[in-house]
C-alpha cells in the first residue's frame, strides 16, 4: 500500500512555495506522493476571500522541490479545461517531474460554481460526454502521434504535441467518482485506477469496509486484465497501532493507495501548520504489504 498528501489549492496552498515545502517534508517524512485540487472558485459562499492557485504551477514547484514523490491533480475537471493545453501543462510537468504525474480526473464541482459563474454548461451530462471525449483526446495527444478527430464537443486537425510524456504509453489516470453511482465507476475501470468518495463518506471522513468492498467487487466485474489503483483517504489518527486499525481492513478490501487528507468541513483544511504538522508524522502506521 501506498500513502499520499491531499492538500487544497487555495488558502495557504495557494502559494507555490507553500506547497514546495510540504512537497519536500512529505517526501523526507517517507509519503510517496502529493496531490492537490483543481478548483477556481471551489464553493464561492465559502470560500470567498480566499487566494487560489492554479494546480500546475504549484505541482511545478513540489516537483522542483522533489526527486521521488509522485505528484497529480485529485481531481482536474477535464471539461472546464481544453485538451490540448491539458495535455502539455500534463507533459511539461512529466518531463520536469522525469515521469512522477498521475492524472486525476473527474467531473467537477460544485458546478454551479465551478462551471455556471463563468458561462459554461451545468448539465451533468454534457460535461460527463465532455470529460470521456477529452480523456481519450489526452491519451492520443500523450501519444506524441498525429491526432485528427471530429467528435460531439471537440475538433481537432493533424494536430501532433510533442515532446510526448515522459511515461510511456502515457501517464497513470485515476479517475473519481462517488459511490454507489455506477457510471463513474465504469468509466474509471477503462483507466488505472479509481479516486472515489461515498455519499456517507466524503472529502476527510473514512468510508465503511463494507462499501469499499462493494465498490472494489463492481470495478473489478467491469476491468479488464492489468494494474488497477483502488485511492481511499480519510484523516488518521495520529497515533501508529490506532491508524494501522483503520487502514489494514481497508487494504485487505481491496484499497491500494491511503489518501491523507482534511475533512472539508473542518478549519485546517488549508492551513499550512496543521497539515504541516500531519506531514513530519509520516505516513499511518507501518507500511502494509502491496
Amino acid at each position: 500500500m501506498r500513502f499520499s498528501v491531499n492538500i487544497p489549492n487555495f488558502g495557504d496552498f495557494a502559494d507555490a512555495r507553500t506547497v514546495a515545502r510540504v512537497a519536500a517534508a512529505a517526501e523526507q517524512a517517507g509519503w510517496d506522493g502529493l496531490f492537490i485540487w483543481d478548483h477556481v472558485v471551489h464553493d464561492k459562499q465559502q470560500r470567498r476571500g480566499k487566494p487560489f492557485g492554479d494546480p500546475w504551477m504549484l505541482l511545478t514547484a513540489a516537483a522542483l522541490a522533489t526527486s521521488r514523490l509522485r505528484l497529480g491533480t485529485l481531481v482536474t475537471p477535464v471539461a472546464r479545461r481544453r485538451p490540448e493545453q491539458l495535455a502539455r501543462q500534463v507533459a511539461t510537468l512529466d518531463s520536469i517531474s522525469g515521469g512522477r504525474v498521475i492524472f486525476g480526473a473527474g467531473l467537477g464541482g460544485p458546478i454551479e460554481d465551478e462551471f455556471g459563474s463563468f458561462g459554461e454548461p451545468t448539465d451533468p451530462v454534457v460535461l460527463a460526454e465532455r470529460l470521456d471525449e477529452g480523456l481519450d483526446l489526452l491519451d492520443r495527444y500523450w501519444s506524441g502521434e498525429a491526432v485528427t478527430h471530429d467528435g460531439k464537443h471537440y475538433r481537432v486537425r493533424d494536430v501532433t504535441l510533442l515532446p510526448a510524456t515522459v511515461q510511456r504509453p502515457r501517464p497513470p489516470v485515476w479517475v473519481g467518482g462517488i459511490w454507489p453511482h455506477r457510471r463513474p465507476m465504469r468509466r474509471a475501470a477503462r483507466w488505472d485506477g479509481v479516486v472515489p468518495l461515498f455519499t456517507n463518506a466524503r472529502h476527510g471522513q473514512v468510508p465503511a469496509v463494507d462499501d469499499v468492498r462493494e465498490l472494489v467487487s463492481y470495478v473489478r466485474e467491469h476491468r479488464e486484465d492489468g494494474p488497477f489503483e483502488i485511492v481511499l483517504g480519510g484523516a488518521s489518527p495520529g497515533d501508529p497501532g490506532a491508524a494501522q486499525d483503520l487502514i489494514a481492513p481497508l487494504a485487505e478490501a481491496g484499497a491500494t493507495w491511503w489518501d491523507e487528507r482534511q475533512l472539508q468541513t473542518g478549519e485546517d483544511l488549508d492551513r499550512l501548520a496543521p497539515v504541516l504538522r500531519r506531514v513530519e508524522q509520516g505516513p499511518p502506521g507501518q507500511r502494509l504489504p502491496e
